[in-house]
């Protein structure tokens, strides 16, 4: 397999010059990112060698500044030379950091797709990605799956060990990942349309890309240091794309001239103005297509009375691995991560809290909004006596998806529960009378919310009282993202 990255040296790929980096010259130069240049095998490669001429070589603006930043990729192109797999590493003033305005990396990647999209029949076999390293600087309100290391952290069906740091004199352990989501952007003939794809990924999926593409061809590609639990958690970018569909019309991109650097220069000491009056960010307004997922998830609650006790079931039956997470509001115990593999199930419990204001209290969160929470009052004060009432919802994948609600009633007494939805289900909230030992089933149709639901049941008779589900039911089928985020 032929590949290659395209960068800039800058001011020498050797140690002294920091391997590309240049600390007064932020428009030449590869900021260190190409990583290779880590490697001693790229480091003493020899002029003339595969590795040094695949993984060292590039333009050098430093010395000939007359040179196209991306004169290289640009004549790989036209000259039909691109290799089956490149990569492209920016200077740093095009990376987009803090100090750096996004609208030079807009005029830098606008380059790039100008590069690539210039032959047409290049252009119609070609997947580029944009990725970053870092988020975007501000929040993100989902939490990063990390594996358990631990049993008091948690549950794997697959193995953890790898992906654990034991600890030194002066870090402590911890897991190496997954860290802060970040962007990516796909680009190619099989993802136009604004589609969005929700599937857990990371750095290492684009090494499984590769091996998905090219692993027919060549059998022995395979990254044998990506871990099991990595390899399990994270998608191979796939599911991005819709292979049945290909577009290779050129499509009109703003253009990008009037976003030329003021000079050449590093800025370290530029101090951005805040707006005046200031306020909270906001989600962008809209909905977009979304690609179907891989995920079929469920969790189960249960109250033990001779455990005094509460124990959540996880279970899997999509085709990939998931990773659920559990805060325990109740302030009893840290978080933990349970990884359940596909077709696994996997069981913990949760003790009764010591405070008196609250039983149990439990979060879940899995990919793609999957969210669950079961919270109930302490004995001492619960009237009725906690575990009186268990809901059970099991997602069905039925024409454009189906929510089945049970309410049983596990008391001597009548129980009335009070059913209430998410307002893009329109749906009034409700109250069921559940006679004592019934079980009552309900059964949520979702083609007009595109497979999401977002439903809550309390106890008329008991404040504490909690059970909230919320997520996306697959069926197969591409559908949209989350209504709950179009305003």
């Amino acid at each position: 397999m032929d590949w290659k990255i395209y960068q800039d040296v800058g001011n020498g790929l050797d140690a002294a010059g920091h391997w590309g980096d240049t600390e007064k010259t932020p428009f030449v130069g590869n900021y260190g990112d190409n990583s290779l240049l880590y490697f001693n095998a790229y480091r003493e490669a020899l002029p003339g060698s595969a590795l040094y001429e695949r993984a060292r070589t590039g333009t050098n603006l430093a010395k000939q500044p007359q040179q196209s930043l991306l004169a290289q990729l640009k004549a790989d192109v036209s000259g039909k030379r691109l290799p089956q797999v490149s990569w492209i590493v920016a200077p740093e003033a095009y990376s987009e950091h803090s100090n750096w305005p996004v609208n030079l990396g807009a005029a830098y990647v606008a380059q790039v797709l100008e590069a690539l999209s210039a032959d047409e029949d290049t252009w119609s076999k070609t997947a580029l990605f944009v990725t970053y390293d870092e988020n975007d600087g501000f929040f993100d309100h989902v939490p990063a799956p990390f594996p358990a290391g631990s049993r008091a952290q948690g549950l794997s069906t697959v193995d953890t060990r790898s992906e654990w740091f034991a600890g030194d004199a002066k870090n402590p352990p911890g897991p190496y990942g997954l860290g802060a989501r970040v962007p990516m952007t796909v680009v190619s003939p099989w993802s136009k349309g604004g589609w969005v794809c929700s599937q857990v990924f990371d750095h290492t999926s684009l090494i499984k890309f590769v091996e998905k593409r090219f692993g027919p061809d060549y059998p022995g590609i395979r990254e044998t240091q990506i871990t099991p639990w990595r390899r399990a958690v994270c998608g191979d970018l796939t599911s991005a794309f819709d292979f049945a569909q290909r577009d290779t019309k050129a499509v009109r991109l703003p253009a990008t001239s009037r976003y030329a650097a003021k000079d050449a220069e590093r800025h370290p000491k530029v101090q951005p103005v805040p707006e005046v009056p200031n306020s909270m960010p906001r989600q962008e307004r809209g909905r977009r297509p979304a690609r179907a997922l891989p995920y079929v998830l469920e969790v189960q609650g249960q109250w033990s009375d001779s455990h005094q006790a509460y124990s959540l079931t996880f279970q899997n039956t999509g085709s990939v691995a998931a990773v659920f997470l559990v805060h325990d509001l109740a302030g009893q115990t840290d978080p933990r991560s349970y990884t359940v593999e596909a077709g696994k199930v996997l069981t913990d419990e949760w003790a009764l809290s010591t405070r008196t204001d609250v039983g149990y209290d439990l979060e879940v969160r899995g990919p793609n909004g999957f969210f669950r929470q079961f919270r109930a009052a302490h004995p001492a004060i619960s009237q009725p006596p906690a575990g009186s009432m268990e809901v059970r919802a099991v997602t069905k994948p039925l024409n454009g998806g189906k929510l089945q609600l049970t309410l049983h009633n596990r008391s001597r007494r009548a129980l009335t529960a009070v059913v209430h939805t998410a307002d893009y289900m329109n749906r009034p909230e409700r109250p069921i009378l559940v006679a004592p030992g019934a079980h009552l089933t309900s059964l949520y149709d979702l083609l007009a919310t595109q497979g999401w639901y977002d439903i809550s049941v309390r106890l008329q008779d008991d404040e504490h009282f909690l059970r909230c589900f919320a997520g996306h039911v697959e069926t197969g089928l591409p559908t949209w993202s989350d209504p709950a985020l179009e305003t």
